[in-house]
């Protein structure tokens, strides 16, 4: 008996292919849906161009006047242009601001965001936490400026302030500045924080202890890698805002035209002492204040401009990375 072919069985019959969705037609929509439709358009276009409108603005001022030995000299008094020197100091002003700013804001906001979404007990005592951020968050800059200058004029805070020859304490330096500045900054850092490790499912944990990792290895080796891009974005955030103000660089770092140095140590005097960063020499020369160099005050707000820009972009950049990281 001849032995017969194996057949194989028939597949399975696919399943009919999904019609694609169908598309309709602003023209087909109801009166009301075309109207709210259009003004979304309008608004989303009005502000593109009061944004494109700004940096035209300044970018034609900005490079109408600026020369690059405006960059590297200091400033001066006087009341000619000419004789006013150029805005190297609130340049530096700016990033030593910046700097200490940030360099205090990160720890604190990443510690609060581990403790906050990782361990959250006492939970009352969590959402204390939570909530005196999102008060801190929306109070007034200057109300911040003056709880600082009544802290930084206590006697014992006198080593890290300005002080008088008389032993006065004023309450004000880069210190004093830069750790106000880091309140202004640490909520952006948390939300950031808080929004990553809120995101990882939770089944890496449970995977990483299921290895014998204790907690506090999972969040240093597991976690904490994984929301790097999140600390980042944060941080850029926390520097534009850092960056962008003007009521505690007047209060707390006195707005003086230089970096006036207080003591004879090269660095620590320098942070000690008071100045100014380029929204407060923005604002001097203007003529709404009283530098009378508004060519100058064009230059230093388009200088202002880009480094905004610069870190708008980077925030940017460190968001698409994020999510192609997730993807």
């Amino acid at each position: 008996m001849a032995a017969t072919a194996y057949e194989a069985p028939p597949p399975p019959p696919s399943a009919p292919p999904r019609p694609a969705p169908r598309r309709d037609a602003v023209r087909t929509w109801k009166w009301s849906h075309r109207l709210a439709f259009g003004t979304c358009w309008a608004c989303g276009i009005a502000l593109g161009l009061v944004c494109a409108a700004i940096v035209v603005y300044m970018g034609v001022r900005g490079v109408q006047y600026l020369n690059p030995r405006l960059l590297f000299t200091r400033p001066q008094p006087g009341l000619a242009q000419s004789t006013t020197g150029g805005i190297l100091d609130p340049i530096v002003g700016t990033v030593i601001l910046t700097i200490i700013g940030i360099a205090i804001a990160v720890p604190l906001a990443v510690v609060a965001a581990v403790w906050v979404v990782e361990y959250g007990r006492p939970a009352p005592l969590a959402r204390a936490v939570e909530s005196g951020i999102e008060v801190v968050a929306g109070t007034p800059d200057i109300v911040i400026a003056i709880f600082g200058l009544a802290i930084f004029q206590l006697p014992i805070l006198a080593p890290v302030s300005f002080t008088a020859s008389g032993g006065g304490v004023f309450g004000r330096s880069f210190l004093a500045a830069g750790s106000m500045m880091s309140l202004i900054a640490l909520p952006l850092v948390f939300g950031a924080v808080r929004e990553g490790l809120t995101a990882i499912p939770a089944h890496v944990r449970e995977a990483s202890w299921a290895l014998g990792k204790t907690r506090v290895c999972t969040i240093r080796e597991i976690l904490l890698p994984q929301v790097r891009h999140n600390v980042a974005t944060g941080a850029a955030l926390g520097m534009g805002r850092i960056v962008g103000d003007t009521a505690v660089v007047v209060v707390l770092l006195g707005a003086t035209l230089q970096i006036e140095r207080q003591g004879s140590v090269p660095i620590l005097g320098d942070l000690r002492g008071t100045g100014s960063t380029l929204t407060s020499y923005v604002y001097n020369a203007s003529p709404a204040g009283e530098g009378n160099a508004p060519q100058k005050a064009y230059a230093a707000a388009f200088v202002l401009l880009l480094i905004v820009l610069f870190l708008n972009f980077a925030v940017d950049l460190l968001g698409r990375r994020r999510k192609e990281t997730r993807a």
